[in-house]
């Protein structure tokens, strides 16, 4: 893979400890989602920082493949940040100090995944019913470690169990220097709206860098979260997959075709790079479905890009679609 590094601007927009960080918006880890290609992509299209999807910490001290693989990272992503998830704490912390090894720039522990496997085990949001473990984690994790320890995590476990400021607080009191914050409870999943008051409170309360996350659909919804909450930076998780133009600050409507195509082929390019034989091409369906859902034509043209079984036939099916899309605009 080729990296992409541009010259930086001279001010920081907030500091992770000692790390600089340039720029406001990142790409939240994603399962299935924030893989190397995809980072990169957006990375060149100007988000922030670099997170990797969520990496069990059992599969991290059992050495799989599968997991390790996940920790890739390129010299682009600088700052780059590993993102793991776990319940035990001496795993958690015996983790983080293998992969310390592998040069990240940061660590940061998930407390927000809400999916029933992991939350449902104590690890994710799961670790939000236990605010003490929290803080025996981080103020491990904080004294353990040379780089900075960062958490991202939701409201609370539910309505009855919001206990964003308490966690927040101890978070900070143990050494976190920065805080994600999904606008939701784990019980909400990404149902209902985020709440951004709760993050502007967390703002309030705490002295490290704070992120925003949740309902940023637009450009327009980045101003607004940071004017409604402060917040130093924004993450954004659904509305960046198959939108990367969000992180220059343009909306997906005013991207054309021809753009969406020459995208689609680079990323599809990184993806044949990076992953073995046809499973690059099978993992970019899912990104190739949300380019093209807003496009004259997309139910016809999806059936056929996620049918497609080689990457010739892939190119030839969107160099047709792209003719027509020509025509039509000649017509």
């Amino acid at each position: 893979m080729t990296a992409t590094i541009k010259p930086l601007p001279h001010t920081p927009n907030f500091y992770v400890r000692e790390i600089p960080i340039y720029g406001d918006v990142i790409l939240a880890p994603m399962a299935g989602f924030s893989d190397l290609p995809y980072r990169m992509i957006a990375r060149d299209f100007g988000s922030a920082m670099g997170y990797t999807e969520f990496v069990s910490v059992d599969g991290i001290m059992h050495g799989n493949a599968k997991t390790m693989r996940l920790l890739d990272y390129d010299p682009s992503e600088y700052p780059m940040t590993f993102q793991v998830f776990g319940r035990d704490e001496d795993l958690i912390v015996e983790a983080c100090k293998k992969i310390e090894q592998l040069g990240p720039t940061i660590i940061d522990l998930n407390m927000g995944c809400s999916v029933a496997k992991v939350s449902g085990r104590g690890a994710g949001a799961g670790l939000l019913k236990e605010p003490e473990k929290i803080g025996r984690i981080f103020n491990r994790l904080s004294r353990e470690l040379s780089v900075p320890v960062t958490g991202k995590i939701r409201l609370g476990w539910d309505f009855q169990m919001r206990n964003y400021l308490t966690v927040a607080k101890i978070l900070e009191d143990n050494g976190a220097c920065l805080i994600a914050v999904h606008g939701r409870t784990k019980a909400q999943a990404y149902e209902g709206n985020a709440d951004w008051d709760a993050i502007a409170e967390i703002k309030q309360t705490v002295k490290v860098p704070v992120l925003g996350n949740g309902d940023v659909k637009c450009v327009a919804d980045i101003e607004r979260i940071k004017a409604h909450t402060n917040c130093d930076g924004v993450m954004i998780g659904r509305a960046a997959i198959g939108n990367p133009w969000i992180f220059s600050r343009k909306d997906r409507s005013e991207v054309t075709f021809f753009e969406k195509a020459a995208l689609i082929r680079r990323h599809l390019s990184l993806m044949l790079d990076y992953y073995e034989g046809d499973y690059g091409l099978i993992l970019f369906r899912k990104h190739v479905v949300k380019y093209i859902h807003e496009i004259r034509g997309a139910a016809t043209l999806r059936g056929g890009l996620i049918t497609c079984t080689s990457p010739e036939d892939f190119i030839a099916l969107l160099a047709e679609a792209e003719a027509e899309h020509c025509a039509l605009r000649a017509a």
